[in-house]
């Protein structure tokens, strides 16, 4: 593993955040809704830095003071998506940058399904936020479940093909979240 940033972030209790990338107004205002509450327990929060929820994650961090590590599937010194140039360099010297892959390599394809393990095993508790039926948050869920973590997901409009993979996942038993306090729940100690 190769990272930049605070290390010390690894010890702190983390929770993931993924989701659409191709997010509606839906993911922002329930981010904005459900995090700060979570941030202000002092819960690192995990993301890709991918495009839509990943970034809604990390930014939600930063705006409430709170600490975000982001897991990337490029070397450090590759910024992808680019228009992430600045998030990115901020996360690498304010919080933490980690990836397992070394100086040089590019995005690849088969990069991202293998950086959403590393996500998974960083977290206690995962939270999906909008996602289709078949996406890479729900690969990341499944992750999550094999490495007994917590699974919870935002439901959404039935009407939405957005939050058809959140519906679902929470059919097969991942717990609805509606307010903090349902993620809150996921980590022991912290309702008090």
């Amino acid at each position: 593993m190769f990272y930049r940033g605070q290390i010390e972030l690894l010890k702190s209790r983390c929770l993931g955040v993924v989701g659409a990338r191709k997010n509606s107004q839906y993911s922002i205002e329930a981010i904005g809704k459900v995090l700060p509450a979570i941030i202000k327990k002092g819960i690192t929060i995990v993301a890709g830095l991918a495009e839509g929820v990943d970034t809604l994650g990390h930014q939600c961090a930063i705006a409430n003071q709170g600490n975000t590590i982001a897991v990337i599937g490029t070397g450090l010194d590759q910024i992808y998506p680019r228009f992430h140039h600045d998030l990115q360099k901020y996360i690498e010297k304010y919080q933490l940058l980690i990836t397992e892959y070394p100086l040089g390599e590019g995005p690849r394809g088969f990069h991202f399904p293998a950086r959403n393990r590393i996500i998974a095993g960083l977290v206690e508790t995962i939270t999906i936020v909008e996602a289709k039926q078949r996406s890479g948050s729900l690969i990341t869920a499944n992750l999550a479940l094999r490495d007994n973590r917590n699974v919870t997901a935002i439901p959404g409009s039935i009407m939405s093909p957005l939050s058809n993979g959140c519906n679902e996942l929470i059919q097969e038993g991942a717990k609805p979240v509606c307010c903090a306090k349902d993620i809150l729940e996921e980590f022991y100690n912290l309702t008090k």
